[in-house]
């Protein structure tokens, strides 16, 4: 797992792509989010972000 990270940050430091960091970093809570409260009282306050 660790090593997937470390690529993409050799990635992005060698392509001077620095924009791409928050957008994996948004994307990546926004993944939490649904995850841990698929099954809970927020469930239908997602919906219209699905």
């Amino acid at each position: 797992m660790w090593q997937l990270f470390k690529e993409f940050f050799m990635f992005l430091r060698q392509e001077k792509k620095w924009w791409l960091a928050p957008l994996v970093i948004i994307l990546l809570l926004l993944a939490a989010v649904i995850v841990f409260t698929g099954g809970s009282v927020l469930a239908p306050l997602m919906y219209p972000f699905l």
